[in-house]
């Protein structure tokens, strides 16, 4: 059975690009990097010999991954803005990266302090790191939180990442909250450029408790009053495809979450065996005053137990989350290309968006076609284009190439892309779209892997 949401007439206002704050964003978080320099210069004195230089490279390579630690929390705090404006993926590939330079700044603080101190103590670099490991205050707990953070960055690494379940990965990925809180004390009363000097320790507190007031304020208390204030439950559930299912929340003034298609909310359903893990699935309708729909295909243990949710089952929603919406358009046409269950934000915005529209979607057969006859639906009384791309009857895939685009969609050029689907679908389809002739401003795609 499917659920068909009331058709509404198409948008008619003229589309405003929004202004994204990415670039002033990250100048500003790049200049933290030379004001720590210039913290350590102000307080470092002569640096002489072997020894001195390595001990000077160690502390800055502390410095740095302090303050890096401070943009890793932050990143991970889900601000609105952050999450609208910037995109999800976007601010996702931030944090992975100021994850990937925290490791190798923390590998280049342990080891060039060791050697440094090492060799002014004229001992080997083993029994120095015992000795700064196990015999000195305050080193013992940023051991163990350095131990976490690599335990994180090896899970981290898209090899590992995929082949580990998503609620085992997102639940240790929470250990690096505790891994920062074990080595501030340490960047504190050992750090040489912060325990003499009142300002720059003021400075480091304050940087510190924004990071966190933002986790609190973002991943806790919002999501709270949210959940208590719209009430959120299941009210039915839905097959629309082999292994595919549609959800219907029922919620109170669901208006006022400001939402918009093509955005998601991480869900955790308080039912036996689901309770204990959030998980992100985007609205595969326009967001009403009432309800939310979400369409899950069967990819894993969480989405495999969405077919068996029961009516008044309690929900725990945060979000809404993503930039992956009208505000992108840039131009008055738009191409969307969904694969698999990435068709489930297409059709919201299938639905929603202005101007001329055309979906192409992707699937292994007919049979596979999640939503396909809202999409029909849609196609008919807003005059837009649905496109197939089926696997033939001898199995092989149609090719997708810049000619077939081209032949499907005419002045292909002059429209806007939103794509969804698998990252290798996307990644092959981010080639095709270039190779076409689409600048990297024109393709919007927002993935939910990461």
């Amino acid at each position: 059975m499917t659920t068909m949401y009331r058709e509404q007439a198409p948008p008619s206002s003229p589309v405003v690009p929004r202004r994204s704050p990415a670039t002033p964003l990250l100048v500003l978080l790049w200049a933290g990097v030379p004001a720590v320099v210039a913290l350590w210069w102000q307080d470092t004195g002569s640096v002489v010999g072997a020894a001195g230089w390595l001990t000077a490279a160690g502390r800055i390579a502390g410095l740095l991954c302090g303050y890096a630690c401070a943009v890793l929390v932050g990143l991970m705090a889900r601000v609105p803005l952050l999450e609208r404006r910037v995109g999800s993926d976007r601010v996702a590939r931030w944090h992975a990266m100021a994850g990937r330079y925290t490791i190798s700044l923390l590998v280049a603080h342990v080891v060039l302090i060791i050697a440094g101190y090492a060799a002014q103590a004229h001992v080997s670099f083993l029994d120095e790191a015992n000795t700064v490991i196990f015999h000195t205050d305050r080193v013992l707990p940023a051991a163990l939180g350095t131990s976490v953070l690599f335990a994180v960055g090896i899970l981290s690494a898209r090899a590992v990442r995929r082949r580990v379940s998503y609620e085992f990965w997102y639940y240790v990925h929470l250990l690096t909250y505790g891994a920062v809180f074990l080595s501030f004390g340490h960047q504190i009363l050992l750090g040489a450029q912060l325990a003499g000097n009142s300002v720059a320790k003021g400075a480091w507190f304050a940087m510190y408790l924004s990071a966190l007031a933002l986790v609190v304020w973002f991943r806790v208390l919002t999501p709270v009053w949210l959940n208590l204030r719209h009430r959120l439950r299941v009210e039915s559930v839905h097959q629309e495809a082999r292994g595919v299912w549609s959800v219907v929340v029922r919620g109170r003034h669901l208006e006022k979450l400001g939402a918009e298609p093509g955005q998601f909310f991480r869900w955790r359903f308080l039912t036996s065996g689901m309770w204990w893990t959030s998980t992100p699935y985007s609205l595969s309708a326009p967001p009403r005053s009432a309800q939310l729909r979400i369409t899950v295909k069967a990819l894993g243990n969480h989405s495999t137990s969405v077919s068996r949710l029961r009516p008044g089952t309690r929900v725990w929603a945060a979000g809404p989350y993503g930039s992956f919406t009208a505000g992108r358009q840039a131009a008055g046409r738009s191409l969307l290309i969904g694969a698999g269950v990435g068709i489930t934000p297409l059709r919201a915005l299938f639905e929603t968006l202005p101007g001329e529209v055309t979906l192409l979607y992707r699937a292994h057969s007919a049979e596979d076609l999640a939503l396909g006859a809202e999409l029909e639906s849609i196609a008919r009384w807003r005059g837009a284009k649905v496109l197939y791309a089926l696997n033939r009857e001898d199995g092989s895939r149609p090719r997708l190439t810049p000619g077939t685009l081209h032949g499907m969609v005419p002045e292909l050029a002059d429209h806007d892309v939103y794509l969804c689907g698998p990252s290798g679908f996307a990644e092959h389809m981010y080639e095709v779209l270039h190779a076409a002739g689409i600048p990297d401003r024109r393709i919007h795609h927002e993935s939910f892997e990461l």
